[in-house]
């Protein structure tokens, strides 16, 4: 029978994809880790991790385990919080939209760490999502709303988006008054075989035919060539300081939605990281719409 003990140190390898990352999150040094998840394989008669470049990767047996026990660390963290509904220690990590992640959460980070010293706050803002499924994350903030029934899913917010320019760039080119005019300009934009989701195709909404001459896979990276005088793009609005709106008919609208496993959704600090995520997409509901009475 294996010990209890040596399942926390199996999870927090697992959830972290090396015994390095796993140490960070247990307080303890890397070769504990690794021991103490050799012991667990030895009692257990099976291998749980196949070791690659990429890091960890669960085997069959690991993956089973990692459902039982993700479980029963929920059944013991539910208990702590009927105890003490303050407790939300551990490590939490989000994986959310790059504009949104860098520009809104990140700034909100400081203050929520204040608030919660206990809990201990990953942030992964990458152009292709990572999975709570796939147990990468804890959290996941996207466009579109996935449909795995292993997931609990809710709407986080809204948020609008609208055609912006350099001032230099509109003293060079002069005035874009609607849509069509920007046929004439230059448009930044995504490069379209490397969208990870259709939420994210702008400009057949904004004018038919539309083509990009400067193009990222970055929404920071397309706002700042924009800021830099390189053309007019779309942009949401919360990424909008320094720039002008122009062909003003143009206002699109996306949602982010959250979304985490439901075997760990009621767990004290997966939580307390959800409702943190609500306050901060009600207390930038006017940067995240500015435009709301026109919507």
């Amino acid at each position: 029978m294996f010990e209890w003990d040596d399942l926390r140190y199996f999870l927090a390898a697992a959830r972290a994809g090396s015994f390095s990352g796993g140490a960070q999150r247990t307080g303890v040094d890397t070769a504990t880790v690794s021991r103490r998840v050799a012991r667990l394989e030895t009692a257990l008669k099976a291998t749980l991790f196949m070791r690659s470049a990429a890091g960890l990767q669960l085997t069959s047996a690991g993956a089973r385990l990692m459902e039982a026990g993700l479980k029963a660390e929920a059944a013991m963290q539910s208990v702590t919080g009927a105890a003490d509904p303050e407790v939300s220690g551990g490590t939490v990590r989000i994986s959310a939209a790059e504009g949104f992640g860098a520009h809104v959460l990140a700034r909100a980070l400081p203050s929520f760490r204040l608030s919660r010293p206990t809990l201990r706050i990953e942030l992964a803002t990458t152009a292709g999502l990572l999975s709570p499924t796939r147990r990468e994350v804890d959290l996941a903030v996207t466009l579109s709303a996935p449909t795995d029934s292993r997931l609990l899913v809710e709407p986080l917010t809204d948020y609008q988006l609208a055609v912006y320019a350099s001032p230099a760039y509109l003293a060079r080119e002069g005035p874009f008054e609607s849509a069509a005019d920007l046929r004439r300009g230059q448009i930044v934009g995504y490069i379209d075989d490397l969208l990870h989701t259709p939420e994210l195709r702008y400009l057949d909404d904004v004018a038919p035919a539309l083509e990009t001459a400067l193009s990222s896979s970055s929404i920071l990276a397309q706002r700042e060539i924009i800021r830099a005088g390189g053309g007019a793009g779309v942009l949401p609005c919360f990424l909008s300081e320094g720039l002008e709106r122009i062909a003003p008919e143009v206002l699109l609208k996306r949602r982010f939605w959250v979304s985490t496993l439901r075997d760990v959704a009621a767990t004290a600090r997966v939580r307390a990281v959800r409702a943190w995520l609500q306050d901060i997409a009600a207390a930038r509901a006017h940067d995240l719409n500015p435009f709301a009475s026109a919507d």
